[in-house]
Parts: structure tokens; C-alpha cells; sequence
């Protein structure tokens, strides 16, 4: 029976010299080579070859593999992005069409439930235009991001961890009016 290798993430990119990138484990295995040659529009014999840009990019996708491969079911930290800073760790994105729709029904309902919540002023241009807001707790940030639809994030890109089963329920706002979208017009 063949045992099959691990190659221990993260994985990382390394330019070992002006003609090759190389992608390596954390234990120092190299994963891929990566040739490239800026000057090969001079030459037909190198024109098969990778520029530095194309190869960089392919060898930064490559180095993330590990990272799409791993199964994050859990709310994690944004860990990182622009605007990210250790006293407000988690962020939700919220689409700014529907921001604009519901803004009075998600001020209300956050500060009927004390829900504090902080827009970063950050803008996301994912299938659409996200604005993120950031927590302290973790459990606030998860009952904001399943009242509103929002897009959990991880860095700068949206995580789709799974609803939990117990989560609690928001209180309600008394005789708050229905989102009519012919109003809106």
C-alpha cells in the first residue's frame, strides 16, 4: 500500500532568480517551478515561456491551493484587509442596494437589540457593491450577518460558513412596516 505525501501549508512563492519563481511547503519541498523570460519577444526560441508577471501570478495561485482545499466551517477573524484591527476582528459585508432599502429597519433593529455595529467605510466591488461593518464580538457580528444576509468575510474575500442551529433570535420590532419595493421607485 502506497502512503500518500503531504506537503504541509502554507505554501509559499520565492523568486529564486530573474528567470524562475518557485513555490515551496512549509517544510521547504518545492511544489512547482515557475520559468519565465521578460525579454522573449526578441527571441523565437523563448517564446514559450512565461514573462516574470505571468509567472508570479501563477505561482501566487498555485501557493493558495492549500488554502481552497481546507474546509472552514466555523466564524473565523478577518485577519487582515485594509481596514482590519485587533479591538474589531470580525467584519460582514452587506450589499448597498439593500442597505439603502432597509437602513432604517437595520438601525432600529440594532439598537432595539444593542447591536453595536461599526461601518469600516470600506467598499467591496464583488458581483455587486458591499460595505463592511466590524465587531468586537464575535457573536454580535454572526447575528448581524444572519439578520441582514450578509457575506461573512476572511480577508478581503467572502466566507460562506454554515447557519448554526442554536442561534438566537433578534427581538423583534413592533409594528414596523413591511419593505414594499414598488414604494421605492
Amino acid at each position: 500500500m502506497k502512503s500518500t505525501r503531504r506537503f504541509k501549508p502554507p505554501w509559499t512563492l520565492i523568486r529564486e532568480n530573474s528567470e524562475c519563481y518557485t513555490v515551496q511547503d512549509a517544510n521547504g519541498v518545492t511544489v512547482a517551478w515557475l520559468y519565465c523570460r521578460d525579454d522573449s519577444q526578441r527571441y523565437s526560441f523563448g517564446a514559450g515561456e512565461f514573462t516574470s508577471e505571468e509567472a508570479r501570478r501563477i505561482g501566487k495561485a498555485i501557493s493558495r491551493i492549500p488554502e481552497f482545499m481546507t474546509q472552514r466551517q466555523g466564524f473565523h477573524q478577518r485577519g487582515g484587509g485594509p481596514r482590519w484591527c485587533a479591538d474589531r476582528p470580525y467584519h460582514v459585508a452587506l450589499e448597498d442596494t439593500y442597505i439603502r432599502a432597509h437602513w432604517d429597519e437595520i438601525d432600529a433593529l440594532c439598537k432595539l437589540n444593542s447591536l453595536p455595529f461599526n461601518s469600516t467605510g470600506e467598499t467591496i466591488q464583488n458581483e455587486g457593491v458591499w460595505k463592511v461593518y466590524e465587531f468586537t464580538w464575535q457573536m454580535d457580528a454572526i447575528l448581524f450577518w444572519d439578520r441582514f444576509e450578509g457575506r461573512w468575510l476572511r480577508g478581503s474575500e467572502f466566507h460562506y460558513p454554515e447557519r448554526p442551529a442554536n442561534l438566537p433570535s433578534l427581538k423583534p420590532l413592533q409594528s414596523w412596516p413591511k419593505f414594499k419595493p414598488r414604494n421605492t421607485r
